[in-house]
Parts: C-alpha cells; sequence; structure tokens
C-alpha cells in the first residue's frame, strides 16, 4: 500500500497509483522473470510524479516462452471504480524493440482525435514510456540484447467499460491504461470546493474586488504564458466553474474573468457549470446547434456528432467555412449561461482558447475580455 498523503483543506488523503504504473510494475516483472527464470515478488518502479512505488507482483507464472504476472490498482481515497482490479503483463521475446500491446479487457481506439491512433490498443503514451523504460532497464541489467513484447490484459476490464463514456468517446472493448504522473492523488468534490472556497475567502480579506478564474493546468498555463496574465490573483477552480463562480460573488468580487480551454468552456455553451464527464458531456451536441444556427448542412452535423473531440470538430467546421460565424454563436452561449451566474452589478468575461494547430490561440472571448483582461497585465 502507498503511504503517501496530501492534505486538502485540512483533511489527510492517501494518495494510490494508476493504471499505467500497475502496468509497467507487472511489465518490469514479468521481463524479469522471462529473463531470470525467477518468480518475483516485489518490484520498484519510479513514476513520472518523482515518487517511487514498491509493487506486491500477484499470480506469476512463467510458461514456454513467456512470463505473467499482475499488480493490484489501489487508488488510495480516491473514489475511483478501477480500484482493486487485476493489471497483467506478459512478457515474451521478440528480436527487436519493445513492442506495447493490449490483451483481454484494453479498449482499442477507434475513433481519431485520442491519445493513441485508430486501432490502436488504448494504454496513453506515459504509460507506454514508463512500460518500454521498465523493460529497457531489466533487458540491460540481464544482458539481454534482443526485442520483447509486452501484453497488458486487465480481466474485469470489459465489464468497467460499460460504467465509463469510453464507448461514447471511441474507445471500445475494454477500459483505457491511463495516468500522466503514476500517481493517483483523491479528488473529493466537496474537498475540492472547500479549497476553491478558501482561496477566494484570502484573496477577498486582501482587498481584492477582482479575480482570474482557470478550470485546469490548460487555462493556468495559457493565461500565464500566452496571455501574459498575473497570476497571483488567480484561482483554479477544476470542473467546478459554476461553484467557483457562486463562491466569487459570495466573498464580494465584482469583476470574474474566465479562461479556459474549448473542451471544457463548450459545456458552458449547453448550460452546464460543472464540466467533469461525470455530471455529462454535450460537447458535440452544443457544437451541433451552434453550426446548424448558422446554417450547416446535415453533411457537416453528422460529422460533428462522430467526432471525439473538439479540436476535431473544429477541423471539420473550418472546411465548411463555418469557424467564426459559430464561434461567435459559442461565445454567446457561453457568456449567457455565465451571466446567469452573478448578479447586477458584478461583471463577469471569459476567454476561450484551443493549443491545437491551425487555430492555436483565442478562439472566441466575451466583449468585455479585453478590458478585463487588463487588470491581471503584467
Amino acid at each position: 500500500m502507498l503511504r503517501h498523503y496530501i492534505t486538502k483543506n485540512g483533511k489527510t488523503m492517501r494518495c494510490g497509483y494508476t493504471t499505467g504504473s500497475c502496468a509497467a510494475g507487472a511489465a518490469k516483472a514479468a521481463a524479469m522473470m522471462l529473463l531470470t527464470g525467477q518468480v518475483v515478488g516485489e518490484v520498484a518502479l519510479d513514476t513520472p510524479k518523482g515518487i517511487r512505488l514498491t509493487l506486491e507482483i500477484l499470480n506469476p507464472e512463467i510458461g514456454e516462452g513467456f512470463a505473467r504476472c499482475a499488480v493490484q490498482k489501489d487508488s488510495g481515497d480516491d473514489p475511483d471504480i478501477t480500484n482493486g482490479i487485476l493489471v497483467y503483463a506478459t512478457a515474451e521475446k521478440t528480436d527487436v524493440g519493445i513492442i506495447i500491446d493490449g490483451g483481454e479487457g484494453v479498449g482499442r481506439v477507434t475513433k481519431e482525435g485520442l491519445d493513441q491512433p485508430v486501432g490502436a490498443a488504448a494504454i496513453n503514451s506515459t504509460p507506454r514510456r514508463m512500460i518500454a523504460e521498465a523493460v529497457e532497464a531489466v533487458s540491460a541489467e540481464n544482458g539481454y540484447a534482443g526485442g520483447m513484447k509486452i501484453t497488458v490484459s486487465i480481466p474485469d476490464g470489459v465489464a468497467l467499460a460499460k460504467k465509463t463514456f469510453n464507448p461514447r468517446i471511441g474507445i471500445v472493448g475494454g477500459i483505457s491504461v491511463i495516468g500522466t504522473t503514476g500517481i493517483v492523488e483523491p479528488m473529493s468534490n466537496a474537498a475540492l470546493v472547500d479549497t476553491i472556497r478558501l482561496e477566494l475567502s484570502v484573496l477577498s480579506a486582501a482587498g481584492n474586488k477582482g479575480v482570474l478564474l482557470c478550470p485546469g493546468n490548460y487555462g493556468e498555463t495559457f493565461a500565464r504564458e500566452t496571455l501574459g496574465l498575473d497570476m497571483s490573483r488567480q484561482v483554479s477552480v477544476s470542473n467546478f466553474i459554476g461553484d467557483g463562480i457562486e463562491a466569487a460573488v459570495g466573498y464580494g468580487f465584482k469583476r470574474i474573468l474566465l479562461v479556459g480551454h474549448i473542451g471544457k468552456l463548450v459545456k458552458l455553451g449547453i448550460g452546464l457549470h460543472n464540466t467533469h464527464s461525470a455530471y455529462g458531456d454535450g460537447r458535440m451536441e452544443t457544437l451541433i446547434a451552434c453550426a446548424l444556427e448558422c446554417g450547416g448542412d446535415l453533411e457537416l452535423l453528422r460529422t460533428i456528432l462522430n467526432c471525439v473531440t473538439t479540436d476535431a470538430a473544429l477541423e471539420a467546421i473550418t472546411d465548411h467555412g463555418l469557424l467564426e460565424p459559430v464561434m461567435a454563436v459559442l461565445g454567446r452561449r457561453i457568456q449567457a449561461t455565465l451571466e446567469r451566474k452573478v448578479p447586477v452589478g458584478t461583471e463577469i468575461g471569459f476567454i476561450c482558447f484551443t493549443n491545437a494547430e491551425p487555430w492555436k490561440g483565442v478562439l472566441m472571448q466575451s466583449d468585455n475580455a479585453d478590458r478585463l483582461a487588463a487588470e491581471w497585465k503584467c
């Protein structure tokens, strides 16, 4: 069990580790067993977060030309439906290179715009890198210069996938092997909202009447590096945009600027205030409504409906020559949703962006965005 803790709003919560870390740990152990012929009881794994894990190896098996074992997922205090599942890795020798594929319970990518190409196993880039690095290290330690194939499987993955949004976004046949840091940090909704309120309270107590809200790391990075805004009076609201605005109003802020990626802010266009997928999606439906208002034909609407990401939808809208009018309609919808959350006398605006080429930069913004943003210009 990982004994690494974080504190959120005075609450101590235990961290866990991702399915990606489980896969990498199992792959490392399987490679060791394949090359040494000896059963492995545990392995050490360095995560991108900088935290070293000691992972217990379960169900080890050494057969003719292969080795297989599992690591059990530990989500810590995070309410994750994958907690406790077994993530298996099978190692087999090949002539050259490291091949990583998915077996039972690992989904396959069927739509463009995801982390992996169509047809590939839904094992994201960071877990793939962790697996490759672990196998390369084991091979070097054992003087093995050949290649190796690692097949990741999750027996419970098919059943669990039905409880996720994976089929909707184009991952079929199982769940994804994910994780960008290798570590799961608990996501208590109440604790997160309390943290947002606490940060707003501190800013308000310091006499500030304006606040910059960013839903996530993308928004913070864009606000700081592209817009050149001072982030000392900024609060990260994650998916809790509505709660963040309500709290800002409650603490007496009179000027609120929201800076976020289209993947999140598009949901405001359909009236959603919490942008987490667990509360609904509606991204493509919103863009369809905007495109329809701008005269988009049936072909475009169907294309948008089948898109996995907002960036993919932007490409389709651009190809039909409707990017500017569609973004204008979406911008009006987003602003209307925001204005419904604040009372008379409180000014609110937004800046919506994408990092994808060729549109990289601001896609749309409220009429008052530049004036509001001037308050945070460095």
